[in-house]
């Protein structure tokens, strides 16, 4: 073994779970295939599939499953893309009506390749699904749209219910985690959020076990609540193949909750924090504590 290479640390017990069985997993399953469509739970290896899929919920992940980026955290495939299809944000709007979903969380991969960003796309599946299913609520989960205002705007102006964007990580780390996207940026993009119609609650995520330090997380939460994000999520990294980051630490369910009681004191009005959490995993009953 090459001296330089890191030993790859086990996974703890509180990391193992039962796989939840049951018909609504296949089906959801089958249902998005059928459709035509693509999940971030398949795509990003989601350690919630099963468990979401199970309780008849998915993350649907539109403008196909490619991604102009290479973030070194990120199991979603990247290169070139094709052009996005015009027809899928009606068939989100379809597969989320058959699954009888009342809470519709959507998310893209990036799209730098596109003049907007795939800003047009995210309205014209919130649109649908308003069509479709007029009592739904839609959190949307954005890019940053390379700091394109106009783009953000067009995102807004189709009313969604929560406009999610993840920070991911501390400013230091993004040279080595997400070299292609900016912290600041990010901050500007929940700050001009809130400033353009404050009506629309902004959310973040970060993920712990990259080797931020604990001021740095820190920073972090005050950063965002002074972009005016008041929903967070917190969730461990985990490692989705040997081509990507490896894990720096494993954070016990313990420190999960002493940061979630941090974050609330700091600001943030919501906060969920576990090993196991994601920027869309229970979404619904995050809003919901508002």
């Amino acid at each position: 073994m090459n001296i330089q290479q890191k030993v790859r640390i086990q996974k703890p017990p509180w990391l193992k779970r039962r796989l939840p069985a049951g018909p609504d997993y296949e089906r959801v399953k089958t249902l998005i295939r059928k459709g035509g469509l693509h999940t971030v739970c398949q795509e990003a290896k989601c350690p919630n599939i099963w468990e979401c899929f199970s309780e008849n919920t998915a993350t649907f992940m539109i403008m196909g499953s490619r991604c102009t980026r290479s973030c070194r955290f990120c199991a979603i495939d990247h290169g070139p893309t094709t052009k996005p299809d015009p027809e899928e944000p009606a068939r989100v709007a379809e597969a989320a009506r058959k699954m009888g979903l009342n809470y519709v969380v959507i998310t893209s991969v990036t799209r730098d390749d596109l003049p907007d960003g795939g800003a047009s796309f995210f309205a014209q599946a919130i649109q649908e699904v308003r069509k479709q299913m007029p009592d739904a609520l839609v959190e949307v989960l954005i890019p940053d749209f390379q700091g394109n205002a106009e783009a953000l705007k067009t995102v807004l102006n189709a009313r969604p219910d929560v406009l999610n964007h993840n920070i991911e990580t501390a400013p230091r780390l993004y040279p080595t985690v997400r070299p292609e996207a900016d912290y600041n940026r990010s901050l500007e993009l929940l700050n001009h959020a809130r400033q353009y119609d404050q009506s629309i609650p902004t959310k973040s995520g970060l993920m712990l076990g990259l080797g931020e330090l604990s001021y740095e997380i820190t920073q972090t939460f005050k950063d965002l609540v002074m972009a005016g994000c008041s929903m967070l999520t917190l969730g461990q990294y985990l490692q989705p193949s040997k081509q990507h980051l490896q894990v720096e630490r494993f954070v016990p369910p313990e420190e999960f909750e002493s940061w979630r009681k941090t974050a609330l004191e700091i600001g943030f009005s919501q906060v969920a924090g576990g090993p196991f959490v994601r920027s869309s995993y229970h979404a619904k009953e995050l809003f919901q504590d508002k």
